[in-house]
């Protein structure tokens, strides 16, 4: 056969094939609009519409994309004889991460040369919070997670969105400066103390913080809301953090209008050391049980009306 004509059955054969690898492996997604889905379609076929429904006896068995390497990149590690996991007091359980779709941190087995740094920011007039975590690993790679989303008034995390990368090389050396860093020597929780008899500030309104960091053997968690000095005590742990977590979904970096700078809060700790003042451990903090978080007020609650007189 002269080759020019082989060429053309091969081509021939192959175009009688593609129906039936199109039967096999599934339709393509339609190039032009697509009508939506019929009255009473279940919700999760609408999801997929047009494509044909999932089989519901093969939902449970049927292999599931493996997640990214960014999203757990401590994962699949087994313990060694002797070792244990971390204990983790930063009042958040696992279930709580799995909320909010995070590995938890008491499932993570840091080894040396590792580390992870994460901050939880709970704005106390506003239900939107975000969580960062930064993962260090012995091979000098590092990876952001980072979760944002509305903490208040159902069962989930309204509008939650997220994204896990991998950092540029050479972000480690950052992070890894802070494993010796002064801050992890002070209290849980403080109080500011500006010397000289003067009154203790009452905290009525600002931002959370709940920091911890997870090294081989060790872990270790603080607190600091309100006031800016306390802030900006753990500024140089806070700033590298949400920097990390800026520029990826401009969903996350709309909380942040301004961008990330806490050299004010870091000024506010400086000015209260050169007068004389401290941060002093808070006398009526309390260990809280793993899970403990207040019940969130809703966003636009307004006090109740005075009942009229009867």
């Amino acid at each position: 056969m002269p080759p020019a004509r082989l060429i053309l059955s091969v081509l021939m054969l192959a175009c009688l094939a593609a129906p039936a690898q199109a039967q096999v492996f599934g339709r393509r997604a339609p190039s032009g609009p697509v009508a939506p889905p019929p009255e009473g379609t279940p919700p999760y076929e609408a999801e997929i519409w047009p494509f044909p429904p999932p089989d519901p006896k093969s939902w449970w068995d049927d292999k599931w994309p493996t997640p990214p390497e960014a999203a757990d990149p401590l994962g699949g590690r087994r313990l060694y004889r002797g070792e244990r996991l971390p204990v983790i007091d930063n009042g958040i359980d696992a279930s709580t991460y799995r909320l909010w779709g995070l590995m938890p941190l008491q499932w993570q087995m840091v080894r040396e040369g590792e580390m992870i740094l994460e901050v939880w920011v709970r704005p106390a007039r506003s239900v939107r919070q975000t969580v960062v975590r930064v993962t260090v690993r012995r091979d000098g790679e590092a990876f952001v997670n980072a979760r944002a989303g509305l903490a208040c008034c159902e069962a989930g995390i309204g509008r939650r969105l997220g994204f896990d990368r991998q950092l540029p090389a050479g972000s480690a050396q950052r992070f890894l400066a802070l494993r010796t860093h002064a801050m992890w020597s002070s209290p849980r929780e403080v109080r500011v103390d500006e010397g000289g008899g003067a009154s203790e500030a009452v905290c009525v309104d600002g931002t959370s913080y709940d920091l911890t960091l997870l090294v081989p053997g060790r872990s270790r968690s603080l607190r600091r809301a309100c006031d800016s000095a306390e802030i900006g005590e753990v500024a140089d742990a806070i700033e590298p953090l949400l920097q990390a977590a800026i520029g990826h979904d401009p969903r996350f970096d709309v909380i942040f209008p301004g961008g990330v700078s806490y050299a004010s809060a870091r000024g506010a700790y400086q000015d209260l050391i050169a007068g004389g003042g401290r941060l002093k451990a808070d006398p009526n903090a309390r260990p809280q049980p793993p899970g403990f978080e207040p019940a969130p007020e809703p966003a636009e609650a307004t006090p109740p009306a005075p009942a009229s007189p009867r």
